[in-house]
Parts: C-alpha cells; sequence; structure tokens
C-alpha cells in the first residue's frame, strides 16, 4: 500500500484555523528574529576591528554562518522529538547567549570570547531559516509555495528595519555603561529572546506535531495493520514512524538520496546559495576598485540593499509562481536568472549600473532557488523525517555558503571578478539537468 504525501486525502476544515495562527505567529516573530540578527550583522564587523583589528573583522561574520549551519543538527534533534516549537525557541535562546556573550567580549575585549559569541549567535539566523519550514507543516498543496514564501518575506521587514535601530540602540545603552558597538548586541539578545517567548507561549497546537498525527491517521486509514490484540491505551502507531521521528543527518541523507524530487530540493538550495554568496561576497571588493574611499561605502550599499531587495521583496510572487507553474520550473526560472546575473555582473567591467542589474538579477535567482526547492523538499519526505531532511538541507546550505565565500577571495585574487562569476554559473548549470529529470510517475513522492 501506499501514501501520497503531496495531497491530502480529503479537506480538513479544522486545520484551516490552526495554519492561519501559525502563519500569523511565524510571521511577527520572523520580524522580530529579522531584527535581532540584522542590528547584530550591520556593526558585527566594526567591533571585531575595534577589538582585534581589521583582519579579523570578517571572522564574526564566518563564525555565525557556520554557527548557522551546525546548530541545525541539534535544532533538528530536538524538532524531530518535540516538535517545531521547542526546536525555534531554543535556536532564538542559542543566539541570544551568544549575543550576551560578544557583549562580555566587547567589554574584555576578548578575540575567543567574541568568535565564540559570534558561532552562537548564528542561532538566532538558523532558527529564521527554520521557520520557513514550519509554514508548510500544515499549509494546503495548492499553497505550499506561497506562505513558505511569505515567511521568507516576513524576515525582509526586520531585516531592513534593523540598521535603523543600531544607532539608537548603542545610544540607549551607552549609559548601562557598555562599550561602544555592543548595544546593538544587547538589543539582539532581546529580541531573540522575545521571539522564543512567543513561540513557547503561542505556537500550539504545534504544526510539525498535528501534521504526523494527521498523516499517521490517514494511513491507518488506507490501510489498517493487522493486529491480534489492541495495545493499552488503544492507539496503534506504526513502527516505522516511531523510528523515524529520531533520523539523524544520516538518515536524512539516505531519505534524500533515494528520492529525486528532495534531491533537487537540497541541490536548489545549496547551489544557489552558494552562487548567491560567491558573486555577491566579491562584488564591494569590484566596487572599490572603480570608486574612491569617499564614495565606495555609499554605492556598496546602494547596491546591496537593491540586491538584498531582489532576494527577498518579490519572495511572495515567486511562491505564488510555485504554486502556479510548479516547483521545477520555478527552480529552472531561478537557475536562469543566476546564469544572466553571472553573465550580466562579470560583463560589467567598472560600470557599476550594469553590475547593479547583475547583482539584482542574482538575488531573484537565489529566492527562485530557495523558494523552489524548500517547497519540493518539504513535499517530497513524510512528515516522520521531514525535520531531519530540512535539517540536513539547511546543514548543506549553510556549509556551501560559507565554503563559496572563503574561495571567492582566492579567485578574486588569482584570476579577477569575471573569472569568479564564469566559476559561479558552471557550478549552476549541472541543476538544469537536474530539474529536466524526472523519475518514473508518482514513485519519487510516495511511500511504502
Amino acid at each position: 500500500m501506499t501514501t501520497d504525501l503531496t495531497a491530502s486525502a480529503r479537506v480538513r476544515p479544522d486545520v484551516a484555523p490552526i495554519q492561519r495562527r501559525t502563519l500569523s505567529l511565524l510571521f511577527g516573530t520572523q520580524i522580530i528574529g529579522g531584527i535581532g540578527v540584522t542590528i547584530g550583522v550591520a556593526v558585527g564587523a566594526l567591533l571585531a576591528a575595534r577589538i582585534a583589528g581589521t583582519a579579523v573583522a570578517g571572522l564574526t561574520q564566518s563564525a555565525a554562518v557556520v554557527g548557522a549551519a551546525l546548530l541545525a543538527i541539534p535544532i533538528t534533534r530536538i524538532t524531530n522529538g518535540h516538535g517545531r516549537r521547542p526546536g525555534l525557541a531554543v535556536a532564538y535562546l542559542v543566539g541570544a547567549i551568544g549575543a550576551v556573550l560578544v557583549v562580555f567580549a566587547a567589554a574584555t575585549r576578548s578575540v575567543p570570547l567574541l568568535l565564540l559569541g559570534s558561532l552562537l549567535f548564528g542561532g538566532g539566523a538558523a532558527a529564521n531559516l527554520q521557520a520557513r519550514y514550519a509554514a508548510v507543516d500544515l499549509a494546503e498543496p495548492a499553497r505550499r509555495g506561497r506562505q513558505l514564501a511569505l515567511i521568507v518575506w516576513a524576515t525582509t521587514i526586520g531585516a531592513v528595519a534593523a540598521p535603523n535601530f543600531a544607532a539608537l540602540a548603542d545610544t540607549v545603552t551607552d549609559g548601562w555603561g557598555l562599550p561602544p558597538l555592543a548595544g546593538p548586541y544587547a538589543f539582539s539578545a532581546a529580541a531573540f529572546v522575545l521571539a522564543a517567548g512567543v513561540l513557547l507561549a503561542l505556537l500550539r497546537p504545534d504544526p510539525l506535531l498535528t501534521a504526523r498525527r494527521l498523516e499517521a491517521t490517514d494511513t491507518a486509514v488506507a490501510s489498517p495493520p493487522p493486529t491480534t490484540e489492541p495495545p493499552a491505551g488503544g492507539l496503534t502507531v506504526a513502527p516505522t514512524s516511531v523510528a523515524r521521528r529520531g533520523a539523524g543527518m544520516r538518515a536524512a541523507w539516505q531519505v534524500v538520496r533515494d528520492r529525486p524530487p528532495a534531491r533537487l530540493g537540497v541541490a536548489a538550495v545549496a547551489v544557489g546559495h552558494a552562487v548567491m554568496v560567491a558573486v555577491m561576497s566579491m562584488t564591494p571588493v569590484r566596487l572599490g576598485e572603480s570608486h574612491g574611499d569617499a564614495d565606495v561605502l555609499r554605492v556598496v550599499g546602494i547596491v546591496l540593499s537593491l540586491h538584498i531587495a531582489g532576494m527577498y521583496a518579490l519572495a511572495p510572487l515567486v511562491g505564488w509562481l510555485a504554486d502556479r507553474l510548479g516547483r521545477r520550473a520555478v527552480i529552472l526560472g531561478g537557475v536562469a536568472l543566476l546564469l544572466a546575473a553571472c553573465a550580466i555582473a562579470g560583463t560589467a567591467d567598472h560600470h557599476t549600473p550594469q553590475l547593479t542589474v547583475g547583482l539584482v538579477l542574482l538575488g531573484l535567482g537565489w529566492s527562485g532557488t530557495m523558494v523552489g526547492g524548500s517547497t519540493l523538499l518539504s513535499e517530497s519526505v513524510p512528515a516522520t523525517v521531514r525535520p531531519s531532511v530540512q535539517g540536513f538541507s539547511d546543514l548543506t546550505m549553510g556549509l556551501a555558503g560559507a565554503s563559496a565565500a572563503a574561495i571567492s577571495g582566492f579567485v578574486m585574487r588569482a584570476a579577477g571578478y569575471p573569472v569568479l562569476t564564469l566559476l559561479a554559473a558552471i557550478v549552476a548549470v549541472p541543476l538544469v539537468a537536474l530539474a529536466l529529470r524526472r523519475g518514473p510517475v508518482g514513485a519519487p513522492d510516495r511511500e511504502d
């Protein structure tokens, strides 16, 4: 017997109000969490430069990225065993601890404490990433793309507002005896604690646990297991479901390996993120080659702001297209935009407007691969292993982005920006073949 994982067996009007409440809470906490993440990132490099010099300035951001990737493993374990609510809350609380450690590092001028705090600070970013998956646990199949994209888009509000709070936070905390630039991290800690508290108090019932119960019920109705004697509680639970709830990264990899749609989802998210990070991280250096010190920061700010707008501002439209045209079509469109972005940015020479167009397209391409890939991945696996597979995807994405950022500097120095964009485009090309390849009809999205 088989159970279709991509469509509901029947309409569940009782689930609709739970999903609306879940989306409202996630939307609000994404804004709060986005403020917490971005307000710290806005001053992180400056704080590190004051404590340890310019050479260390970039390490704080790298540590936060790596921390967000590695924290996906324990967060997945918590989510598997107890649901989305404690998983997201713990991630935010770890981010809050990291922010507090950064404040102590600023007060003591301790570089090791600064890097440890930055590593744990990545918990806030990990929570923001995981929240997009909570949005589709109970979503109707025809609305999964839009609802996931809505939570991705909510992060934009916090990310855009946060830099404007950095100076205010520094001014407010100046009277508390905190060193300069430590105040924003104190505000980050408060934002993360607030987000965790809201989720713990209000995200009830848990969307993942509810989805698991509904899936188990559908499976039992479709193929009731042969039993000679019911258990004491009168409730029969499939042993495979119980076993898979504790699945780790190795089991997640096996699930991804055996399901072509899941493989495509993981690959789209990771490759799209790697291409975006590689090109975006070296763009300020490219702009610095053609603009003087008096103008470069202003130009970099404008270009990167438009790039971030491309990443997030149209996410709801991308989600709508994923629902209307299909996940694969949106992934292919995202890859096409990434290739166009690499071509335009790589041939821009020192023409800043053309380079800006390339960065906007780069953001749009990332949005297509992220929304399309995340939605496809979530609906390609059963609820019992979904958190493990999603955590595996975020781990892969984070490590791919960190590796791309590290390698891009060497490529930029050795061969230049045009070669970097060419290599990034080559990395994206295999996604086209993977997206066009289809397995046996019905097989990828069904569970024995």
